[in-house]
């Protein structure tokens, strides 16, 4: 037996003791006299084996685009699954699905807590349906064990997520636009067209809106990701918070001239400015200390001919960063060089913003009770940004907001071989059940 393990066992050993009853509704505390309650992790993961059928590809991963039918298949799976855990199921306005608890309490606010079931193109297993259904088995371990909450539950699956976080943003959001609900997601729908697909109006979104302190805290399990807990062989990874993410389209002006006449001291090369403004943005945004970062994902050159040297060049720029105010500051540096390139190579750099998300801190006494259930429970713990979006963004701006990690196997995610093993789900899901207690007896406003 390793350490990690060892450790995780004399943590399993003392869980009673570490976790007060202080911290459970006082109509629960009986249920558990012996030991707090724990999910049920071959049964959840049996459920996330279930889904991966839906748009299961080739490769071992899932091609499941919000609005499609192998989306529209796993939510209806998903309702299902719901029901069994005693959910009472409904859609809201916009699609998204709430299973929903009573609790003891009728005036007090809901905590809510899932993820989503959509995924990118060739996507892995994980992202997303971890936290769902993660959430699930909780409110099924809760009845099973006749564990009822002050705080009303509310189990959440969000619509297109991976399209750009649309059911969460359309119910939080201060305004939605006619051009938002006219944008095309990846499955070929626009987002009102998604909408009615899923059996909802988008002329009921101001229905659907959750006003500012209408919840009591919003908590989101999540695979990490990236590979900070499975290098570091951590359990946990409580999140600080989900960094700003702004997208800019580049556009080169050159001049397009003959490959094969023109001397190479006489060309005003758009391809050769791109190739140095991305050598560019590496080099300014590694020179900071943090975890920033910057990338040119796609590009393409005009007229894209072998023997045209190309005059216009098209790219994207994409900074993140947990902090809005240093992404700033890489744009601007990155201006600079862009402009030191324009003048040597006799180019123009034009900047056209694309996607601007501003980053959310998680609350810190959502993260300070993640962190006790973890270390409660005798997980191994670490503090760490999400460098990815998620649902759990836009939720900050309406409810004290708190993720939880668990590893994802090599830092591998949207991809079919994303993997995160069986025992760190379980893990994770035992963590949101603690969470959801204690959040359940917090005082938050």
């Amino acid at each position: 037996m390793n350490r990690r393990h060892f450790t995780r066992a004399l943590g399993a050993v003392a869980a009673g003791a570490a976790l007060p009853r202080a911290l459970f509704a006082t109509d629960a505390s009986r249920h558990f006299a012996a030991a707090p309650p724990r999910v049920n992790g071959t049964r959840l993961n049996a459920a996330l084996t279930a889904l991966s059928e839906f748009g299961k590809n080739p490769q071992g991963g899932v091609t499941r685009l919000a609005y499609t039918a192998p989306d529209l298949a796993a939510r209806e799976y998903t309702k299902a699954r719901m029901k069994e855990a005693g959910l009472d199921v409904r859609v809201d306005g916009v699609g998204n699905i709430y299973g929903t608890r009573a609790g003891t309490n009728a005036a007090a606010k809901p905590i809510i807590f899932g993820s989503h079931v959509d995924s990118v193109p060739e996507g892995g297993n994980f992202d997303g349906p971890v936290g769902v259904f993660g959430a699930i088995e909780v409110a099924q371990t809760l009845r099973e064990q006749n564990i009822t909450t002050m705080h009303p539950l509310e189990v959440v699956v969000w619509q297109n997520e991976e399209g750009g976080t649309w059911g969460s943003h359309l119910i939080t959001a201060e305004r939605v636009t006619a051009a938002e609900l006219a944008t095309v997601s990846r499955g070929g729908l626009s987002i009102a067209a998604g909408i009615r697909a899923l059996g909802a109006d988008p002329a009921n979104i101001s229905a659907a809106r959750r006003a500012r302190g209408s919840a009591h805290a919003y908590v989101e399990l999540h695979i990490e990701q990236g590979g900070t807990l499975d290098r570091e062989k951590l359990d946990i990874g409580v999140v600080e918070g989900i960094v700003g993410l702004r997208q800019w389209e580049v556009t080169i002006e050159g001049f397009a001239n003959h490959a094969g006449t023109t001397p190479m001291d006489g060309r005003r090369d758009a391809m050769l400015s791109a190739s140095r403004f991305i050598e560019a943005v590496n080099r300014v945004v590694r020179a900071e200390s943090g975890r920033q970062v910057g990338t040119v994902g796609r590009i393409q050159a005009f007229p894209g001919a072998p023997n045209v040297i190309p005059g216009r060049v098209v790219c994207t720029l994409e900074l993140r960063d947990l902090d809005d105010a240093k992404i700033g500051r890489l744009y601007d540096a990155v201006r600079a060089e862009a402009t030191k390139i324009g003048a040597q190579n006799e180019t123009t750099f034009a900047y056209s913003p694309l996607v601007t998300h501003e980053s959310a801190r998680c609350d810190d006494r959502v993260r300070a009770l993640i962190s006790a259930a973890a270390k409660g429970q005798g997980f191994s713990t670490k503090s760490l940004p999400s460098g990815a979006g998620h649902d759990a963004q836009n939720l900050a701006r309406i409810c004290p907001m708190g993720m939880i990690f668990v590893p994802s196997v090599g830092g591998i995610s949207h991809s079919p071989r994303e993997f995160t093993r069986a025992a760190d789900i379980t893990n994770g899901a035992n963590v949101l059940l603690d969470v959801v207690l204690r959040l359940d007896a917090a005082t938050l406003a």
